[in-house]
C-alpha cells in the first residue's frame, strides 16, 4: 500500500525536505534587521509553523517579544540570552520557550556570529518596553519576506516555494 504513496501514509501528505541547513549561497539568508538574517528551512502553512536558522552578526538587543505557542531552539554557533533570565544559551544548548512568556533576545558584545535553529508555531508578537504590541510575524509574513528578498537577489520569487508545506 505505501509504495503507491511514495513512502507516505497518505497521498495528500506534504513532501519531505532534506537540504543543507547552512547554505553555501549567501543569498539564501533573508535579511530581517541590520546584522540579522534568517534562513528558512520549512514554512508550514497548514499549521502556522516555521523552522529557520537565525543568524546574527551584531551585538545587543534584537527584539522583545512573546509567542502564543511553545518555541524550541538549538544553538549551532555562538551564544545569546534573554534579559529576563540568568542563563546563557551557548553552542550546543537546547532552549524551550513556554507560550506567553515575554523575553528580550540579546547577543553579547564578544560574539561575532550567532546561529540558532528555531521551531516556531503561531507567531512572534513584538512588544515595546510597556508590553504594547508593535508588530508581529507569522508563517505568511515570513513567506512574503522570503519571496521579496529572493526576487531582489536573482533567485526568483518562487525560490521560497521549496520550503512551503
Amino acid at each position: 500500500m505505501y509504495q503507491s504513496f511514495n513512502g507516505s501514509a497518505h497521498p495528500l501528505a506534504p513532501k519531505e525536505i532534506a537540504i543543507a541547513a547552512v547554505p553555501e549561497d549567501e543569498r539564501v539568508w533573508v535579511p530581517q534587521a541590520k546584522g540579522v538574517w534568517f534562513r528558512p528551512l520549512m514554512l508550514n502553512t497548514m499549521q502556522g509553523q516555521w523552522c529557520n536558522l537565525l543568524r546574527v552578526r551584531r551585538a545587543g538587543i534584537l527584539s522583545r517579544h512573546l509567542h502564543p505557542a511553545p518555541v524550541h531552539g538549538y544553538v549551532i554557533k555562538g551564544r545569546w540570552h534573554y534579559l529576563e533570565h540568568d542563563w546563557m544559551a551557548e553552542t550546543g544548548s537546547y532552549v524551550f520557550e513556554p507560550p506567553g512568556e515575554i523575553h528580550t533576545l540579546t547577543v553579547p558584545s564578544d560574539v561575532p556570529e550567532m546561529i540558532t535553529f528555531f521551531n516556531i508555531s503561531g507567531c512572534m508578537v513584538y512588544l515595546d518596553k510597556d508590553n504594547k504590541q508593535i508588530g508581529f510575524e507569522d508563517v505568511f509574513t515570513k513567506i512574503d519576506m522570503c519571496r521579496n528578498h529572493y526576487a531582489s537577489v536573482g533567485l526568483g520569487d518562487d525560490f521560497v516555494d521549496q520550503f512551503v508545506r
